[in-house]
Parts: structure tokens; sequence; C-alpha cells
């Protein structure tokens, strides 16, 4: 697995932390997923904000800082690795003064679980968390959702862009066809193929960087949230992901949202996915008294 160290911390990040580390209160660190920013968090941002967190949403490594940016060079999302994901996150969480909580959505789903593996969270939260090593299921939708990339094998080392059709059926098929392209044209950018291909081959690569340590107690309390209409991993996958970490000896709990798809942190019923996170963390995560 790649090494990443904290030079490698963007000045924006830099920033993040030293303003967490300043404000005494308990970090919550947003990892977003594949085709998303970012700036795909900042909703969530202000609403945990205002519930006395102080939040951060570091990047994946070489992230554009728009989606401008995104769409003027995609080829720096080329040959991105679920391991070098991982340890860009790791390396921001290393500096902070107190363990974060985590909370990811889709590929930073199951980096969320990976990292609080390491032990690197207070509680984590995976939204319709990528399929990791040992989640079996894999129904259709989620198939024709991943063949964007894995259709062409040349994608394992480059990056692909989601045509306004792909992004309506992996993300938005749960919200209006308005909303749909709304959506599409505010926050999708290319995503690095690579990690799909880790993901599908993880349960035959006994190596694979698709894989969570589940079984450590220093996991800390951990939701799963599913959407219930998820083409792209649909609620029998991350259902499984329930099931198989459902056997840590710390607080485990999931979540299925009704009527909701893969858009479900940024389209506009985002608020009740957030409340049901807050919720589960006001039950497990003890308060911090500011300094």
């Amino acid at each position: 697995m790649t090494t990443t160290s904290a030079a490698s911390i963007t000045t924006t990040e830099a920033a993040e932390i030293a303003r967490a580390n300043a404000s005494g209160k308990q970090p919550v660190v947003f990892v977003h997923g594949l085709w998303l920013l970012p700036s795909s968090w900042a909703a969530w941002q202000e609403l945990f904000e205002s519930n006395g967190f102080v939040t951060l949403a570091p990047g994946w490594p070489d992230d554009p800082a728009t989606r401008a940016d995104a769409l003027r060079a995609p080829e720096v999302f080329g040959g991105k690795t679920i391991g070098a994901i991982t340890n860009h996150i790791a390396a921001v969480i290393r500096q902070l003064d107190r363990k974060p909580i985590i909370v990811g959505h889709s590929f930073g789903g199951l980096i969320a679980q990976k990292l609080a593996g390491m032990g690197l969270s207070v509680a984590s939260v995976a939204i319709d968390p990528a399929q990791f090593r040992g989640v079996l299921p894999l129904p259709l939708s989620a198939l024709k959702s991943a063949s964007a990339a894995l259709g062409n094998p040349k994608n394992f080392s480059g990056q692909v862009m989601l045509t306004e059709a792909q992004f309506r059926y992996g993300f938005a098929n749960a919200v209006s066809e308005s909303e749909a392209r709304d959506l599409y044209e505010t926050y999708a950018v290319p995503g690095a193929g690579r990690p799909l291909f880790q993901a599908a081959s993880g349960n035959f690569n006994p190596r694979t960087e698709a894989s969570v340590d589940s079984a450590t107690p220093a996991r800390g309390p951990l939701l799963v949230i599913s959407g219930e209409l998820d083409h792209t991993v649909p609620a029998a996958v991350s259902g499984a992901a329930f099931r198989i970490q459902s056997k840590n000896p710390g607080i485990t709990e999931h979540a299925v949202m009704a009527g909701r798809g893969h858009s479900l942190t940024i389209d506009s019923g985002w608020r009740e996915v957030a409340d049901t996170a807050l919720a589960f963390l006001a039950r497990t995560v003890a308060p911090v008294t500011t300094r």
C-alpha cells in the first residue's frame, strides 16, 4: 500500500486541521466517493457545525478545487487507488489532536470503515458504502452502474466521466428528472477507474486494498446507512456489510432510507440522512467540553 505523509496535505486541508485543533471541539471528517468532490459535503458541514462539531472535508489525492477545474483537467483523477486515498485521509486524521468521527459516502463509506478498522475514529458512519472483501451480493443494478468503468480495461489506470444518463441511473434514479439534471450539473466530476476494479476483484484477491478490519475492538461505534432504491450500492450490498460488521464487539447499527437512491447525501432529501447520522452519534459519542 502506498504511503502518504503529512507533507502531501494540501494548504486547504492544513487550514482545516489547524481550525479543528484550535476549536477544541469534536472533529468530524467527511470522505466523499467517486464522481464527487469534497464540496459535496458543504450542507452537511454547516449542519454538523450548528450541532457543536468542527468539520473537515479532505479531498482524495490531487482532487481539483472545483467542478470546473475537474472538467478542464480530468486526467488528474486517473490512477487513484483505495490504498492511496485511505492513506491520504489517515495522514490528515493523524494531524488532529482528537480522534474524529468519520462520515463517508460510497467509496468514502468503504474508506471510513477501513480507517475505523485502523483505530483512527471515535465513531463512523458509512453511507451506501462500496463493497469490501467478504461482501458477496452483486446485484445486476450494481453491475450496470459499475459498467461505465469496468466495461473498458483501459479505465483501470484512467478516469471515467459519467454521462447524464449514467448518472441518472447510478446516482439519481430516486429523484425527479429535473433534480437529477441539476445534481449532475452541480456535482458530477470524472472518477478514477481503479477503485472500481479493486472492489470488483476484492473477493478473489486476499491482498486487496478493498478490505476492512471489521473485528478489531478499536473500531468503535458504526452506523451503516442504506438507500432502499440505490442502484450503485444496492441495499443488499450495504446490508451484507452491516452483517459482517455486526460481529464486532462495538455498537453496530443499520438504517435503511426508504425511497432513496445513491444521491441521498446531495439531493433534496439529504437532511433526513444527516439527521439519522446525528441521532446515532448523539447516542454513541460522549459530548466534548470545549476549552
